[in-house]
Protein backbone atom coordinates (compact mmCIF):
# COMPACT_ATOMS: atom_id res chain seq x y z
CA UNK A 1 0.00 0.00 0.00
CA UNK A 2 2.82 2.48 0.89
CA UNK A 3 4.29 2.39 -3.06
CA UNK A 4 0.94 2.83 -4.04
CA UNK A 5 0.10 5.28 -1.92
CA UNK A 6 4.13 7.07 -3.27
CA UNK A 7 3.08 6.34 -6.79
CA UNK A 8 -0.54 8.39 -6.19
CA UNK A 9 1.12 11.18 -4.70
CA UNK A 10 2.43 13.35 -7.50
CA UNK A 11 -0.75 15.19 -8.75
CA UNK A 12 0.97 17.11 -11.24
CA UNK A 13 2.37 13.90 -12.89
CA UNK A 14 1.11 13.15 -15.97
CA UNK A 15 -1.73 10.36 -15.75
CA UNK A 16 0.37 7.93 -18.60
CA UNK A 17 3.24 8.00 -16.14
CA UNK A 18 1.31 7.11 -12.80
CA UNK A 19 -0.59 4.75 -15.02
CA UNK A 20 2.62 3.38 -15.90
CA UNK A 21 3.85 3.27 -12.40
CA UNK A 22 0.69 1.65 -11.13
CA UNK A 23 1.33 -1.17 -13.68
CA UNK A 24 4.43 -2.16 -12.11
CA UNK A 25 3.09 -2.21 -8.56
CA UNK A 26 -0.19 -3.97 -9.45
CA UNK A 27 -0.43 -7.88 -9.87
CA UNK A 28 -1.76 -9.84 -13.31
CA UNK A 29 -5.14 -9.89 -11.87
CA UNK A 30 -5.18 -6.81 -10.02
CA UNK A 31 -7.30 -3.65 -11.27
CA UNK A 32 -6.95 0.42 -10.20
CA UNK A 33 -8.78 2.87 -12.12
CA UNK A 34 -7.18 6.39 -12.04
CA UNK A 35 -9.26 9.10 -13.01
CA UNK A 36 -7.96 12.99 -13.20
CA UNK A 37 -10.81 15.45 -11.96
CA UNK A 38 -11.33 18.86 -12.26
CA UNK A 39 -13.95 21.39 -10.88
CA UNK A 40 -15.61 23.73 -13.87
CA UNK A 41 -16.28 27.01 -13.30
CA UNK A 42 -20.12 27.57 -12.53
CA UNK A 43 -20.43 29.74 -15.74
CA UNK A 44 -19.46 26.82 -17.76
CA UNK A 45 -22.46 24.57 -16.61
CA UNK A 46 -25.94 25.46 -17.37
CA UNK A 47 -28.75 23.54 -15.84
CA UNK A 48 -32.87 23.52 -16.26
CA UNK A 49 -35.60 21.49 -14.75
CA UNK A 50 -37.87 20.30 -17.41
CA UNK A 51 -41.87 19.37 -17.11
CA UNK A 52 -42.52 15.75 -18.38
CA UNK A 53 -44.44 17.20 -21.40
CA UNK A 54 -43.63 16.94 -24.56
CA UNK A 55 -44.10 20.83 -25.38
CA UNK A 56 -40.80 21.43 -23.01
CA UNK A 57 -38.59 20.22 -26.13
CA UNK A 58 -39.52 23.18 -27.96
CA UNK A 59 -38.74 25.16 -24.90
CA UNK A 60 -35.47 22.90 -24.02
CA UNK A 61 -34.49 23.78 -27.93
CA UNK A 62 -34.98 27.47 -27.35
CA UNK A 63 -33.17 27.59 -23.58
CA UNK A 64 -29.50 25.34 -25.59
CA UNK A 65 -29.71 27.88 -28.03
CA UNK A 66 -29.44 31.09 -25.63
CA UNK A 67 -26.82 29.37 -23.78
CA UNK A 68 -24.96 28.75 -26.90
CA UNK A 69 -25.18 32.04 -27.93
CA UNK A 70 -24.79 33.40 -23.97
CA UNK A 71 -20.93 31.98 -24.06
CA UNK A 72 -19.98 32.24 -27.39
CA UNK A 73 -19.29 29.18 -27.77
CA UNK A 74 -18.60 28.20 -31.37
CA UNK A 75 -21.05 24.46 -31.27
CA UNK A 76 -23.27 24.04 -34.51
CA UNK A 77 -26.16 25.61 -32.72
CA UNK A 78 -28.56 22.89 -34.97
CA UNK A 79 -26.29 20.09 -34.07
CA UNK A 80 -27.19 20.77 -30.24
CA UNK A 81 -30.29 21.66 -30.41
CA UNK A 82 -31.08 18.18 -32.52
CA UNK A 83 -29.30 16.35 -30.02
CA UNK A 84 -31.34 18.07 -27.18
CA UNK A 85 -34.31 17.30 -28.90
CA UNK A 86 -34.10 14.10 -28.94
CA UNK A 87 -32.67 13.28 -25.71
CA UNK A 88 -35.57 14.94 -23.99
CA UNK A 89 -37.93 13.56 -26.06
CA UNK A 90 -36.52 10.16 -25.14
CA UNK A 91 -36.51 10.95 -21.22
CA UNK A 92 -40.23 12.32 -21.82
CA UNK A 93 -41.48 9.29 -23.69
CA UNK A 94 -39.41 6.58 -22.01
CA UNK A 95 -38.01 8.18 -18.37
CA UNK A 96 -39.66 9.25 -15.45
CA UNK A 97 -39.95 12.91 -13.95
CA UNK A 98 -38.09 14.39 -13.08
CA UNK A 99 -36.51 15.61 -15.95
CA UNK A 100 -33.37 17.67 -15.62
CA UNK A 101 -31.07 19.49 -18.95
CA UNK A 102 -27.49 20.72 -18.50
CA UNK A 103 -25.27 21.80 -20.56
CA UNK A 104 -21.74 21.55 -19.59
CA UNK A 105 -19.00 23.89 -21.76
CA UNK A 106 -15.54 22.76 -21.64
CA UNK A 107 -12.34 24.01 -23.88
CA UNK A 108 -12.86 21.46 -26.72
CA UNK A 109 -16.19 20.20 -25.42
CA UNK A 110 -19.64 20.54 -25.48
CA UNK A 111 -21.87 17.67 -22.83
CA UNK A 112 -25.71 17.85 -23.21
CA UNK A 113 -26.63 15.45 -20.73
CA UNK A 114 -30.33 14.79 -19.52
CA UNK A 115 -31.25 13.29 -16.23
CA UNK A 116 -34.36 11.57 -15.47
CA UNK A 117 -35.36 8.96 -12.50
CA UNK A 118 -35.98 5.60 -14.38
CA UNK A 119 -33.27 3.00 -14.40
CA UNK A 120 -34.27 1.81 -17.65
CA UNK A 121 -31.06 2.08 -19.94
CA UNK A 122 -31.82 3.30 -23.52
CA UNK A 123 -30.70 1.66 -26.43
CA UNK A 124 -29.41 1.94 -29.64
CA UNK A 125 -32.03 1.16 -32.65
CA UNK A 126 -32.08 0.30 -36.66
CA UNK A 127 -35.28 1.77 -36.87
CA UNK A 128 -36.77 0.36 -40.11
CA UNK A 129 -37.96 2.77 -42.90
CA UNK A 130 -42.07 2.58 -41.64
CA UNK A 131 -41.33 2.90 -37.93
CA UNK A 132 -42.50 5.39 -36.36
CA UNK A 133 -39.65 6.25 -33.79
CA UNK A 134 -36.83 4.37 -32.66
CA UNK A 135 -34.25 7.23 -34.35
CA UNK A 136 -33.66 9.40 -31.50
CA UNK A 137 -30.17 7.97 -30.12
CA UNK A 138 -29.32 7.05 -33.80
CA UNK A 139 -28.97 10.63 -34.80
CA UNK A 140 -27.17 11.44 -31.44
CA UNK A 141 -24.71 8.73 -32.25
CA UNK A 142 -24.09 9.92 -35.61
CA UNK A 143 -23.85 13.80 -34.70
CA UNK A 144 -21.69 13.49 -31.76
CA UNK A 145 -18.33 12.59 -30.93
CA UNK A 146 -19.63 9.96 -28.24
CA UNK A 147 -22.70 8.92 -26.17
CA UNK A 148 -23.83 7.05 -23.20
CA UNK A 149 -25.36 6.98 -19.88
CA UNK A 150 -24.69 6.85 -16.26
CA UNK A 151 -26.67 5.50 -13.24
CA UNK A 152 -27.38 7.69 -10.30
CA UNK A 153 -29.22 6.89 -6.77
CA UNK A 154 -32.43 8.34 -8.31
CA UNK A 155 -32.02 7.38 -11.97
CA UNK A 156 -29.91 7.28 -14.82
CA UNK A 157 -28.22 10.76 -16.85
CA UNK A 158 -27.78 9.99 -20.74
CA UNK A 159 -25.24 12.59 -22.47
CA UNK A 160 -23.78 13.12 -26.05
CA UNK A 161 -20.18 14.77 -26.50
CA UNK A 162 -19.91 17.46 -29.73
CA UNK A 163 -16.48 18.79 -30.24
CA UNK A 164 -16.09 21.81 -30.74
CA UNK A 165 -13.64 23.61 -33.14
CA UNK A 166 -10.65 24.22 -32.31
CA UNK A 167 -8.99 27.73 -32.94
CA UNK A 168 -5.96 27.71 -35.70
CA UNK A 169 -3.16 27.83 -33.50
CA UNK A 170 -4.58 24.92 -31.01
CA UNK A 171 -4.30 22.84 -34.13
CA UNK A 172 -0.62 23.65 -35.12
CA UNK A 173 0.11 23.10 -31.77
CA UNK A 174 0.56 26.66 -30.46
Amino acid sequence: MEALTRALSHPRQPTESMADALERLLGPEEVLLVARTQRLPEDHVAAWDLPADPAAVADARRLAGRCLEGWGTPADRFTVELVVSELVTNAIRYGAPPIALRLVRQPHLLTCEVEDASMTAPYLRHARESDEGGRGLYICASLTDSWGTRYTASGKTVWAAVGLPQPESDRRGG
